[in-house]
């Protein structure tokens, strides 16, 4: 067998082992198998990439081998300086930088390989829509970053006309694409990097917080389109291929994630709901709200026999999750039946309250999503919202002029009694009032939900 064949059967293999960790990432049991299976298909593949560039590269086989060493020793530095570092709540801004990193790469392949390799109408066109999604995607995973950092305001840009500017864009797009094949030369390449690039920003930009989490599952699938590009550019049936498992999956989660904020994906691009964080929208509900002490939540816990914990993005940043995990330890050994009900959009990434809970050793059996929990409140005794605001918000379902209206959300307010952890009444992400705060079934426990929790441990 030659090498060439032998590298294309170990693609073959990294792609279904890629297909398996997609199959495995889709439950919490077996997401390890899954990392599992998609780093052994990853060493795979760069094994194969590796031996191939050794044999066609045009140097010495040694100083392409110390080249490669030195590119993979750098990004294992700083791959792994990253990982050890990073909080688990910045992994949605840490994500969409990656993201960024796909879209420098597409556009980078794209230059190089129309500057390289002899121009044909079909080259030509992989080259020119590769470097357009690589470049939206560049500023377009920057600007999200930005946004969940909190580097800039979570606010919506509005300029006058957007849609108008961002139909401009594409219509030049096109003709640029038609001189480029027409008349092959960096002036349309390079006009139409600059308009993406503008686009990618714009397009982000103009979204509002609330939707932050469908943005982050968009990009996924921009950067999964945009490697996919530069695989036809560089000729890699792997990188085709992982590109379109990754832009595909990313477009079914983005699905699922529009379909759970009752939100279609155009409408989230040409510009989602969301003020900046914290801000009180005006004419929301206003009320009297009920405040209790960590003394008093314990007391009805301790009287309660079913109990429904809802997480949210202020839990995660608070690092509640582990005395969260003690007190439903202790709250089940008291006979307490106690369950989590997680809003497929809680916090700013997919899935980011499971991975928490996990980390914090929370039993999988009793983590549910929202359509297995919804029906269940009615027969609860105390729900703990815990850093949850706008996916456990009435407006939603009661208020058709509210920016969150048709959301599917989290019907806490069903419960005997509801514990609000926040705070202050401030807003959240959305920039939405939630009437639930002054509902007479609700009392808040201000402080950080740590704080908060571990007091109500030692009461218990």
């Amino acid at each position: 067998m030659t090498l060439v064949s032998l590298a294309q059967a170990t693609y073959l293999l990294a792609a279904v082992l890629f297909v398996l960790s997609l199959a495995g990432l889709s439950k919490q049991e077996s997401a390890r198998r899954g990392n599992v299976l998609g780093m052994v298909g990853m060493v795979l593949a760069l094994a194969a990439t590796i031996a191939l560039a050794l044999r066609e590269s045009v140097r010495p086989a040694l100083v392409t081998a110390v080249l490669i060493a030195l590119v993979l020793a750098i990004g294992a530095v700083i791959g792994t300086w990253r990982a050890r570092r990073v909080e688990m709540t910045q992994m949605p801004e840490l994500i969409a930088m990656l993201h960024s990193f796909v879209g420098a790469a597409a556009v980078l392949v794209g230059y190089n390989s129309y500057l390289t390799e002899e121009p044909d109408a079909v080259h030509l066109v992989e080259v020119f829509l590769g470097v357009l999604i690589g470049a939206v995607t560049l500023t377009g995973s920057v600007v999200a970053y930005l946004k969940l950092s909190g580097r800039t305001s979570s606010a919506p840009l509005k300029l006058p006309g957007r849609n108008l500017l961002n139909l401009a864009a594409l219509v030049v797009s096109a003709g640029l694409m038609v001189w480029f094949i027409v008349s092959p030369s960096l002036v349309p390449l390079v006009a139409m990097t600059v308009i993406a690039l503008a686009l990618g920003w714009h397009l982000v930009a103009s979204i509002g917080g609330g939707d932050m989490p469908v943005v982050v599952s968009m990009l996924n699938s921009y950067s999964g389109w945009a490697a996919a590009a530069a695989g036809f550019m560089l000729s890699n049936d792997l990188l085709i291929v992982t590109g379109a498992l990754v832009g595909a999956s990313g477009a079914i989660l983005s699905y699922i994630m529009c379909r759970a904020m009752n939100r279609s994906f155009v409408s989230v691009i040409l510009g989602g709901f969301g003020t900046e964080e914290g801000t009180v929208v005006a004419g929301g509900p206003v009320g009297e709200h009920r405040e209790l002490q960590a003394a008093d939540v314990a007391a009805l816990l301790r009287d309660a026999r079913s109990v429904v914990i809802t997480p949210g993005y202020g839990m995660a940043v608070a690092k509640a999750q582990y005395p969260v995990a003690d007190l439903v330890r202790r709250l089940r050994e008291r006979g307490v039946k106690v369950r989590f009900g997680v809003h497929p959009v809680a916090g700013r990434l997919p899935g980011h309250m499971n991975v928490l809970l996990a980390e914090a050793k929370v039993p999988y059996d009793i983590v549910l999503e929202m359509d297995e929990i919804n029906d269940d409140f009615e027969d609860t005794d105390v729900v703990l919202v815990i850093g949850a605001n706008d996916t456990v918000n009435p407006a939603a379902l009661d208020d058709p002029a509210s920016p969150i209206a048709g959301m599917p959300v989290l019907e806490v307010w069903h419960a005997r009694d509801v514990i609000v952890f926040k705070r202050s009444m401030a807003t959240g992400y959305a920039g939405v009032q939630n009437p639930l705060f002054f509902r007479d079934n609700t009392a808040m426990l201000f402080g950080d939900a740590k704080d908060q929790t571990d007091k109500i441990l030692a009461a218990l």
